[in-house]
């Protein structure tokens, strides 16, 4: 059974007077627990892609069904609380709050969560984000504010944060670009555990060394898939 189902996703965007087709017939089927990465140039369609995956735009004409809930015909309302629920995003600049510790970094989606969802209590939040930060292996660190840390910390923290919630799916989104080849093959590793671990994971990157380490690669050009590559035993 398909975790996500994509149909005929197409998606146009108005620059000046030229319409722009930055999804042109999209189909693609993505399976519970599948480690996959979405390869192509600036101005592809990648990001446009892993926004519509991401619940965070939506398609001019398609369908999509996540888990088998039909999201093209959801509220905007219905989208965000689907999103929240099953969707983790982590991105190349971090994204973390400077002023607050790593933990208190990690805790914020579950603490907005709690506004309308009471079974998250104070105690259940704080619970979840430390298995989240030891799950990363910041346990050491989980005091300190972003500047105490290295980047590759920070972005141990921003996957912590990615993941309190146990989503189905994290997406990632040139995770590494920020990051010495050292540090961004540690973080590609880490993504590699938890994907062990049975969560869904989707890169988005431009670079072919990143693509590949995911199991199937999906290249995209001009709008349209070009490629689908799964990985050989």
């Amino acid at each position: 059974m398909a975790l996500i189902e994509l149909q005929g996703i197409k998606k146009t965007f108005k620059m000046g007077t030229e319409l722009i087709r930055a999804l042109d017939n999209i189909s693609i089927s993505v399976k519970q627990g599948e480690f996959m990465s979405i390869i192509g140039p600036s101005g592809s369609g990648k990001s446009t892609l892993m926004n519509i995956l991401g619940l965070l735009d939506m398609p001019d004409s398609g369908s999509y069904l996540l888990d088998e809930i039909p999201v093209h015909t959801m509220s905007d309302n219905d989208r965000a609380n689907l999103r929240n629920k099953k969707i983790g995003f982590v991105f190349q600049t971090f994204n973390l709050l400077p002023r607050a510790s790593a933990l208190r970094n990690v805790e914020m989606p579950l603490v907005y969560s709690a506004s309308y969802d009471r079974s998250y209590s104070k105690k259940n939040i704080r619970q979840l984000a430390l298995e989240a930060i030891e799950q990363v292996g910041l346990k050491d660190r989980m005091h300190h504010k972003p500047n105490e840390l290295s980047g590759g910390q920070r972005q141990r923290v921003a996957i912590a944060r990615s993941i309190v919630n146990k989503p189905s799916i994290l997406f990632a989104d040139e995770p590494t670009g920020n990051l010495d080849s050292k540090t961004g093959a540690e973080i590609l590793a880490l993504f590699k555990k938890l994907n062990s671990a049975g969560t869904t994971l989707i890169i988005v990157t431009h670079e072919q060394e990143i693509a590949t380490v995911a199991e199937r690669v999906i290249t995209i050009r001009d709008g349209k898939i070009v490629g689908d590559q799964h990985a050989t035993a």
